[in-house]
């Protein structure tokens, strides 16, 4: 009895129906299965299953794209680059139609986005016909090969500049060479073809990742290219609503934001010598939260933002309870991130068992007339017991342990709050000559000096209302990571890393932010944030167990070489365009950053030297972001996490995907040990000696595991604030029924 009709007809890319023709699709399967360990046989007969008569060339397409990422697995990992290849068959087609060929006149191609206001015209006006030629012989579409399939859909699905109809224009290698030219227009113009196609060559060849915004952005017309911004409104009405207009506009542009309320009075403070009117910090944060909801990133998601709070703030247990599921919902934000600021004080009150107090800056502020969030390390806590032995000062008196009893029930119910280990950050800031940090951003890497934005005199002249405004430091991340899974030797990372600082520093000059303030920030201190992607993968490849002292020594040698590349790249493009104004009085010119991280080598000694006389262009350097959108694109694991399984499914819009982890093979399985597996302590010891080497912080996450309790838990939190780290990002809680509930047996996915 048969079981399956064959299919005799099919509806073409014209709409007409025509005889089906096996022999191109078989033609087709047999070349994206080409040289890949799989076999073409069983993804034709598979996909002939789901042929119906007169079904589309189009769902055909789609059929065996579906079939071939469906059979990915621990076995036969191949089949993602298998779905990658059609997928990229089906795009070239697509682009066909409208090129010619695939890749066709990439100079035509940015003349019709120009025309329809999708390209910068500069990419146009600044570029010569001759320059075209150029940029043309210099695409590669073989590295559109490198893709796995997640990677490739997600580069088009979301960084692809689209028709209004939603099809697509650009290619992969399209992609990336508008992005490349698009930053080199800040290099001198007999040099910028030149620096364009080396930009491409480390962009197209996976060696490094550009941060969302600035692979969505950058060659688009006003492109906003920063991930991240660090907000701190004053403690007023228009210094509130003024926060809440700036994350407005950043959120619009596609930026996510941390905001630090340490200087807003608490709840029952006094308002103008009316006592207790005050409403607290949690009502500005509920409209903050509805803020992230009503303005969305350019549409692709959610208005994203962290809020941080000093612990010693009077309304940080309300603060700890805001994304719980119990308590009163009016006094709710599921939407915000919650981060705390904790000063060293606090860390030894715990090992001493002394009690913790609460109070209201504003209060303090009344009383001493000085602020007490404005210090940080010994003067802070010379203040701290000032204030706790002045009776005019309401305090309100918490066990230590308590508290942190708290903070670790928000973390196991929420995965927040985020820390941020103030007196370690400040400390090690190389620009605490002028200012200091208060808080991190959303993916707590960033530490920068913050200050409030004040308002100044209102004036009215011919009926026009004029207000002066004296803007503080409002924070600007601009994010790039080295892929560590393709760039993984020290030579390719003396090659990579100076072409990367110089894009970064290229992202400063040509970027189009929605706020002053942020602009007057970025060029001030001209920060950027060097970070990695693939750093479980790469000890896999290196043989390298995750829980042993072969990964610590590896990885203080392996971030001193990526920290020493990147300074070194920094002042040798400090000698060509001049150092970041902020340099003179800092620990960069003085030579104490070197000194703190105990550089003292004779290579060091010589680069502190090259420093101090010619200057360092960005004041600061290095931050490791979690990547977690754009290592899918790259094929590499995300950030410094290790993985979550070897191999999982994740639904994109009623899709499953199969998402495999990077070179899988039976062999080199038990090194791609799961996060949730990992003893914690590891992972702490290694952030701590990453975080050596990182003039800003690393966006670290931390895992439940079966052994955890109580006790563990704390001391986990603990003994990275003595470790040194500077902060935490999310907990990331996995119960045993979760664990149970998903089908996590390797065999029954190979």
């Amino acid at each position: 009895m048969e079981l399956y009709h064959r299919p005799t007809t099919v509806i073409n890319r014209e709409g007409k129906i025509v005889p089906i023709d096996i022999s191109k699709i078989r033609n087709v399967i047999n070349k994206a299965c080409d040289g890949l360990n799989v076999d073409p046989l069983e993804l034709e007969m598979d996909a002939q299953i789901h042929f119906t008569q007169n079904i589309s060339t189009k769902t055909i397409q789609e059929t065996l794209i579906r079939v071939a990422n469906e059979k990915t697995s621990l076995s036969r990992p191949e089949w993602t680059l298998v779905a990658a290849r059609l997928l990229l068959h089906h795009l070239y087609r697509e682009s066909s139609l409208k090129r010619g060929e695939p890749y066709g006149s990439f100079r035509k191609l940015v003349e019709e986005l120009v025309k329809s206001e999708r390209y910068d015209p500069r990419l146009l006006t600044e570029y010569s016909v001759e320059d075209y030629e150029f940029f043309q012989m210099a695409i590669r579409p073989e590295r559109d090969l490198l893709f796995t399939y997640p990677g490739l859909k997600h580069l088009m699905d979301r960084y692809s500049v689209k028709s209004g109809d939603g099809a697509y224009f650009e290619l992969p290698q399209d992609i990336f060479m508008g992005l490349s030219m698009y930053l080199a227009l800040a290099e001198q113009p007999e040099e910028r073809v030149s620096w364009a196609i080396r930009f491409y060559e480390v962009l197209s060849d996976l060696m490094i990742t550009m941060a969302t915004p600035t692979l969505a952005q950058a060659r688009r017309p006003f492109g906003q290219l920063s991930s991240c911004f660090i907000d701190t409104p004053d403690d007023s009405i228009s210094g509130i609503f003024e926060g809440l207009t700036t994350f407005a506009k950043i959120s619009q542009n596609g930026g996510g934001m941390g905001v630090y309320l340490g200087h807003v009075r608490a709840m029952g403070s006094s308002i103008r010598g009316y006592k207790n009117i005050g409403s607290g910090v949690i009502p500005w944060i509920r409209l903050y939260n509805d803020t992230a909801v009503s303005v969305n990133q350019l549409g692709q998601r959610a208005g994203a933002i962290s809020i941080w709070l000093d612990l010693w703030h009077k309304d940080i247990v309300d603060f700890l309870d805001l994304k719980t599921n119990n308590g009163d919902e009016r006094r709710k934000a599921h939407d915000v991130f919650p981060g705390i600021c904790v000063p060293d004080r606090f860390w030894k009150c715990i090992e001493n068992g002394d009690p913790w107090y609460l109070m209201d800056p504003h209060n303090i502020f009344e009383v001493k007339g000085w602020r007490l969030e404005d210090s940080w390390g010994e003067e802070w806590e010379k203040k701290y017991l000032d204030c706790i032995s002045d009776e005019r000062i309401e305090k309100t008196e918490i066990n230590s342990i308590s508290l942190m009893g708290l903070i670790l029930k928000s973390l196991y119910e929420t995965g927040g709050p985020f820390i941020f280990n103030r007196d370690t950050v400040n400390r090690m800031n190389p620009n605490k000559h002028a200012g200091m940090i208060y808080s991190s951003n959303l993916c707590t890497e960033i530490t920068q000096n913050q200050s409030t934005t004040m308002n100044g005199e209102i004036t009215v002249k011919d009926d026009v209302i004029l207000q002066t405004r004296h803007p503080g430091d409002l924070v600007v991340c601009n994010l790039s990571s080295i892929n560590l899974g393709r760039c993984n030797t020290p030579e390719l990372l003396s090659r990579v890393i100076p072409v990367q600082v110089r894009m970064l520093d290229n992202v400063i000059t040509m970027n189009n932010l929605p706020v002053p303030a942020a602009k007057i920030t970025n060029m001030k201190y001209r920060a950027i944030g060097i970070g990695i992607s693939g750093y479980h993968q790469h000890l896999v490849d290196k043989g390298i167990e995750w829980e042993s002292d072969e990964h610590l020594n590896y990885a203080d040698k392996l971030f001193e070489h990526i920290n020493y590349i990147a300074i070194k790249a920094s002042c040798d493009l400090a000698k060509e365009r001049g150092a970041y104004p902020m340099f003179p009085g800092s620990d960069w010119e003085t030579g104490a950053y070197f000194d703190l991280r105990g550089y003292n080598d004779e290579k060091w000694l010589k680069l502190k030297e090259e420093v101090n006389m010619n200057g360092i262009r960005n004041g600061y350097i290095m931050a490791i972001a979690p990547t977690g959108s754009t290592s899918v694109i790259s094929g590499s694991t995300a950030g410094i996490d290790p993985i979550f399984k070897p191999i999982f499914t994740e639904e994109k819009k009623g899709f499953l995907i199969r998402r495999v982890a990077p070179n899988l093979t039976l062999e080199n399985l038990p090194l791609y040990k799961e996060a949730h597996k990992i003893n914690q302590f590891w992972s702490v010891k290694a952030a701590a000696i990453r975080q050596r080497h990182l003039d800003q912080s690393q966006s670290m996450n931390l895992y439940a595991t079966e052994d955890l309790n109580e006790e563990s838990f704390m001391e986990l939190y603990h003994s990275a604030w003595k470790l040194g780290l500077k902060t935490i990002y999310y907990f990331r809680n996995y119960t045993k029924e979760e664990h149970e509930s998903d089908n996590n047996c390797e065999a029954c996915q190979a």
